[in-house]
């Protein structure tokens, strides 16, 4: 006589939405090798890679805790009740009469309905970055009802954050993002859990921070972090829900989820440092990341209630200018690094020196950076030199440093014979990373005193002229 293996709601997505499975092993290690057999995306969520059970995951037979028992090792006798038993952090993902009311629409929805609102109650999802999108998905996932959020950022908001970051307001500029976006949501949604992760994620905390949360939100905005989320999902098993925007385009994805790719399927590997602008070179128009965050709330609600045709396999692309959406079949790459058959990463890299930057402790250039603070002092001594502001043109128009002369960086190299060889030269942008190649530019053809300004117009604002715009 087989026994039967329950299996709870947060881990049927990976059992094709079966609640439970007849089995014949003797004990519970023969019952689990069962279990992964006809299931094998289910095992990484249970095990350990050394074999033994993971810490927040319990198995009961007969209503007894097997670690009270013999483990593993536990006998299973015919007819016995199996019961795996995850952690929750969402609590009790009862809905009460208010929650009842507030998700009424929800309710009224047959693929929805109470059951798919208490999946809703004990999801955990982790949204990492909460600026252009991280604000929609957040307030959207916050009034769903999702039970636990955790967000990721170390950031204070500031005043070019108010175009497009829909979270904060202007009494909330230089407070911090994580406790700024509390607020908020807690007025939005107070039966939500709300875990902060006060810290830049890396190599060191990525593991630690995303076991624990059923699906993981992509809102990055820079290269090492999202190769960086991309490799901790795929080791840890979490889906990633992706999006990326800028200036008028958006993408959105589900990357390492149902057999699918991840995004090193797509791209193995980033571009060279500096060949694709960031948002706050190129800009971004204030709507689009609302546009983008709430499809990837959509896709989380999607994985959660296992409803509905996933971005799995599927790459979407949107184009503000024209209103295009189209998209793009993508398969997953068998001989890929880290989610291939064979994988060659088995463990988090540095991701800073995969994208190829280095860090400011290791870097050895052959120019000097200036501190805001000397070259003040320069100014102020009369001395002759030439700051070059490599800027562009909207930047300017913010915020400028009396006394430089503004050459877009992008244009440096074909007038740089305005530049004179025999003066020294400072070279700044908004916090130093352009100025920095533009150095390495003007050192490779010929100039010997060249400076980098260190923290660019950034710190001049902050440590010489507050009246200047920080953007």
């Amino acid at each position: 006589m087989a026994s039967t293996l329950k299996i709870p709601s947060p881990l049927r997505r990976f059992t094709n939405g079966q609640a439970s499975l007849d089995v014949n092993g003797k004990n519970v290690e023969e019952v689990l090798n069962e279990l992964f057999s006809e299931y094998p995306d289910i095992k990484n969520h249970l095990m350990e890679d050394d074999g033994n059970l993971r810490n927040f995951v319990n198995i009961f037979i007969n209503s007894e805790n097997i670690r009270q028992k013999g483990g593993l090792s536990t006998l299973v006798d015919d007819g016995s009740d199996i019961r795996i038993i995850p952690s929750i952090a969402g609590g009790n993902s009862e809905l009460t009469q208010e929650e009842l009311i507030r998700y009424s629409r929800h309710l009224s929805l047959p693929e929805v309905g109470v059951s798919g609102q208490k999946k809703i109650k004990a999801s955990k999802v982790l949204v990492i970055g909460v600026g252009g999108l991280g604000s929609p998905v957040s307030l959207y996932l916050a009034a769903a009802g999702v039970g636990t959020m955790g967000l990721v950022d170390f950031d204070v908001v500031d005043e070019s954050n108010l175009q497009r970051q829909v979270l904060f307001g202007v009494d909330q500029k230089n407070k911090s993002k994580l406790e700024s976006a509390t607020e908020r949501l807690k007025n939005l949604n107070p039966h939500t859990k709300y875990i902060l992760h006060k810290v830049a994620l890396s190599s060191e905390n990525a593991l630690d921070i995303i076991k624990d949360y059923d699906i993981v939100i992509d809102g990055t905005d820079n290269f090492p972090t999202r190769y960086l989320v991309n490799d901790a999902c795929v080791l840890l098993g979490k889906p990633n829900v992706y999006g990326s925007i800028y200036r008028f385009d958006g993408q959105v994805s589900i990357f390492n989820y149902d057999k699918g790719p991840c995004y090193r399927c797509l791209y193995p590997a980033p571009p060279p440092p500096g060949l694709v602008p960031s948002c706050a070179e190129g800009g971004v128009l204030g709507v689009l990341p609302g546009i983008i965050g709430t499809l990837q709330a959509n896709e989380a609600l999607k994985i959660i209630l296992n409803i509905g045709d996933l971005m799995v396999n599927r790459f979407l692309l949107f184009d503000a200018l024209s209103m295009e959406f189209n998209e793009l079949k993508i398969t997953k790459d068998e001989n890929c690094v880290v989610c291939g058959s064979n994988p060659s990463i088995t463990k988090l890299i540095d991701y800073k020196q995969f994208c190829g930057i280095l860090n400011d402790d290791n870097k050895q250039e052959d120019f000097d950076e200036i501190t805001v603070q000397e070259l003040n002092d320069r100014f102020n001594n009369g001395k002759t030199f030439t700051v070059l502001d490599v800027r562009e043109i909207h930047e300017v128009q913010i915020a400028k440093i009396k006394g430089t002369i503004h050459i877009p960086m992008k244009e440096v190299y074909n007038r740089i014979n305005e530049l004179n060889l025999n003066e020294e030269i400072i070279v700044h942008c908004k916090s130093g990373k352009r100025s920095a190649k533009i150095c390495k530019l003007l050192i490779e053809n010929n100039f010997i005193n060249v400076k980098n300004l260190k923290g660019g117009i950034i710190a001049w604002s902050k440590e010489i002229d507050s009246s200047i715009s920080v953007y």
